[in-house]
């Protein structure tokens, strides 16, 4: 069937994980497929030719900041589907950029998989309608995606989310992931993520701090522990990062999970993060900080009332989210108390998590869609 050729794209950080899954089932079901498209250090890792990097921003007012950037990785991406004619494109959410990009592979006939659709239950439900226009097939990772693309008439398939391959190979186990981070064995811990985005960084790291210092005076027993994600650029928060490892906060590049696993309970961004602390069963306050403009806009034209997975799924507010002006330190911990010794609120809680890790099962999302793609692309699968 001669060498097949698979473009990825990727948006930001998260996104850039997946890519980097996929990259890697492919490698295993299409022995000599050639893998290129946007990303960042993972991808290259996982063996994809990488020609155009991803992006910082997020957001409809912090986007404007990195516009030139966007608009050359474009470029770039609209130059590759003419000069390298890829078998298939892999979009992975990042609708403003690629569903411009899906249009143009569409003009080229290149068939279009649309991976980690955007959310157009909670904004914009018109985009079901330019989805079916330009992708030819979509893989969703939350479960009642489904069937708002299949009303639609677009061939949809609910694969799990990607995090779920993400969480394979950690035990689970307190001790051996406290000793894999170097953390102290007889001390109980909280995880804080402040995100992985600048805009996120330069939010919700001050409150993390101030979170940090106010836990101290409450539970001086408890260390504290942040895994930082591979796309931060360390050196633009050096002095937040310094301020926090003078708290006794332990900065580890060694990822969420393992962090998740050794510690008792999460301050942690809405997000991916915030999924794989509901799967690894971890009590958690989510909290979220945008550019008030941003807010603004938000409230007008997204109607959803939670951001954190598990309450969207739940339909309640099974996590405490903390959003805005009631994202402040004395928010954070009074939502957090309760959660931290064994009693109702715990154990409710963890009922919770447990019955949303139920929904997604034992699937395999990265290889799924490793399947779809080569299916598409002609190739083995």
């Amino acid at each position: 069937m001669g060498e097949k050729t698979v473009m990825i794209v990727a948006g930001e950080s998260s996104g850039e994980l997946y890519g980097a899954l996929l990259a890697g089932e492919l490698r295993n079901l299409m022995p000599g497929v050639r893998i290129l498209g946007v990303g960042g250090q993972r991808m290259k890792e996982a063996g994809v030719e990488v020609f155009a990097g991803i992006a910082g921003a997020f957001g409809l007012t912090e986007a404007l900041s990195a516009y030139r950037d966007v608009r050359r990785s474009y470029r770039k991406a609209v130059g590759a589907l003419t000069k390298d004619r890829p078998d298939v494109v892999v979009l992975i959410d990042y609708p403003d950029f690629n569903f411009r990009l899906a249009a143009r592979a569409k003009e080229q006939g290149i068939p279009v998989l649309y991976y980690v659709s955007p959310q157009v239950w909670a904004w914009r439900r018109g985009r079901v309608k330019t989805m079916a226009r330009i992708a030819d097939r979509v893989a969703v990772v939350l479960p009642f995606e489904e069937e708002i693309y299949r009303e639609a008439g677009l061939p949809c398939e609910f694969v799990g989310h990607p995090v779920l391959d993400d969480m394979s190979s950690p035990t689970g186990d307190k001790a051996k992931a406290k000793e894999a981070l170097g953390l102290e064995a007889d001390r109980p811990y909280l995880a804080v993520l402040p995100g992985s985005r600048r805009s996120e960084l330069s939010r919700l790291l001050p409150l993390v701090l101030a979170v940090v210092r106010g836990f101290r005076a409450r539970h001086p027993e408890y260390g504290y522990v942040l895994p930082v994600a591979p796309n931060v650029r360390m050196e633009e928060y050096r002095s937040w990062f310094d301020a926090l490892k003078r708290e006794g906060v332990a900065v580890t590049h060694e990822g969420a999970v393992l962090a998740f696993d050794a510690s008792e309970a999460a301050v942690v961004a809405s997000g991916t993060a915030a999924l794989q602390a509901v799967l690894r069963e971890v009590p958690l306050v989510v909290i979220y900080k945008v550019f008030p403009l941003t807010y603004f806009l938000g409230r007008i034209f997204i109607n959803v009332k939670f951001i954190n997975i598990a309450n969207l799924i739940l339909g309640r507010e099974a996590v405490p989210e903390l959003i805005q002006k009631e994202a402040t330190p004395e928010g954070v911990l009074e939502a957090l108390e309760p959660l931290l010794a064994e009693g109702s609120r715990r154990e409710r809680m963890l009922e919770d998590l447990r019955a949303v890790k139920g929904m997604f099962g034992e699937r395999r999302p990265s290889r799924r869609v490793a399947e779809m793609a080569a299916e598409m692309a002609g190739g083995r699968a």
